[in-house]
């Protein structure tokens, strides 16, 4: 759910909300004209719109007109500070593990890793 919330408020995707809005203005056309077909309302409107007397409705459609989606900008109060005090950190020796030492490893389990489980009879 915040992901598309996030995706209508930050991209074209909120464009997709108006579909109701064209099926209704179509619907408005093919009352006025039966035999107009789906492909010619869309060419209309899409491919050479003009403005007339339903310019308001048609620049509610679906991408007829964009606008610049919600831009989130965080900045940092200029007295703003952080510090790292030195007596937090102490130095810390580290110690070489032997990448492959025989003492720590089970001995015979790496040959039998990938057999299947076996069941005792009794």
């Amino acid at each position: 759910m915040l992901l598309s919330l996030y995706l209508v408020s930050t991209t074209e995707l909120y464009q997709l909300l108006k579909i109701p809005d064209l099926i209704e203005h179509y619907c408005e056309h093919k009352a006025l004209n039966s035999e107009m077909s789906l492909i010619a309302f869309l060419k209309t409107h899409y491919d050479h719109p003009v403005k007339d007397g339903d310019y308001g409705k048609d620049t509610k459609l679906p991408f007829i007109i964009h606008s610049s989606p919600l831009a989130l900008v965080f900045t940092i109060n200029p007295r703003f500070s952080f510090e790292i005090k030195d007596d937090s950190f102490r130095l810390s020796t580290s110690h070489k593990i032997p990448s492959c030492n025989e003492n720590f490893c089970y001995k015979g389990f790496t040959s039998t890793v990938w057999e299947p489980p076996r069941h005792s009879q009794g």
